[in-house]
């Protein structure tokens, strides 16, 4: 699966026309993010540490990186980020591996935007090993790229990430619709000039000018992305 790639040269504006889809993934199109908080809970909970519940909107949609080295600085647990993020990562993968359920509508809109070969990117801050192993359900075919967390110098919530993936699909940002779960990444793809659907995943999200919220993906189509370029 391509992850980084040269830019292709951005396309111009035209009009209101959707050039591109650009997706998160945990939260957004697998119903994963209480994967990651539990196995931040088992981690800290084998080194001795229990994790307060109001921490999980602190860590929820950030990079691994900044969401590990708080549960380090606020537990004080005897651990490097380094140690850290390879246990995290171990403990999603194996909870991923025994299930791995779609959010509602995501399997259908997959489908249809490949189905009107709309150009579809995958963009996360999850980390490569764990993107490939999400691919295996989400259709690796469903996305012409991928953007992995640990293939960027600053991921979510700086503007690289989504950046990247409309120059990777000769996009123009502006043209781009984003659908995001958390604050973190609608926070990105706003910083990229992109137009956002949030489906609030763990903490609410407000509604705000060029940003439209909505409860799931079952209330999100083509159509309704398309009708998001002109508002």
């Amino acid at each position: 699966m391509t992850s980084t790639v040269p830019a292709l040269g951005v396309r111009q504006s035209d009009g209101s026309a959707l050039q591109a889809v650009l997706l998160d993934m945990d939260g957004t199109l697998v119903d994963t993010e209480g994967f990651w908080w539990d196995a931040e809970v088992e981690v800290f909970a084998r080194l001795g540490h229990r994790l307060d519940e109001a921490w999980r909107q602190v860590v929820v949609g950030g990079p691994m990186s900044r969401s590990a080295g708080f549960l380090i600085e606020a537990t004080g647990a005897d651990v490097t980020l380094d140690e850290l993020v390879v246990l995290l990562n171990d403990g999603f993968e194996d909870r991923i591996s025994r299930t791995l359920p779609l959010m509602p509508g995501a399997k259908r809109l997959l489908s249809e935007l490949a189905a009107n070969r709309i150009p579809t990117a995958l963009v996360s801050a999850s980390h490569r090993r764990i993107i490939d192993r999400v691919l295996r359900s989400l259709g690796a075919s469903n996305f012409a790229l991928t953007v992995a967390g640990d293939e960027v110098e600053r991921t979510k919530p700086f503007p690289d990430p989504y950046l990247l993936a409309a120059a990777g699909l000769g996009a123009d940002p502006t043209r781009c619709a984003v659908i995001e779960d958390t604050a973190t990444g609608v926070a990105s793809a706003e910083a990229a000039g992109c137009r956002v659907v949030a489906v609030p995943s763990v903490a609410p999200i407000a509604p705000a000018a060029g940003r439209t919220v909505v409860s799931s993906l079952e209330e999100v189509d083509l159509d309704f992305l398309r009708a998001r370029m002109r508002l």
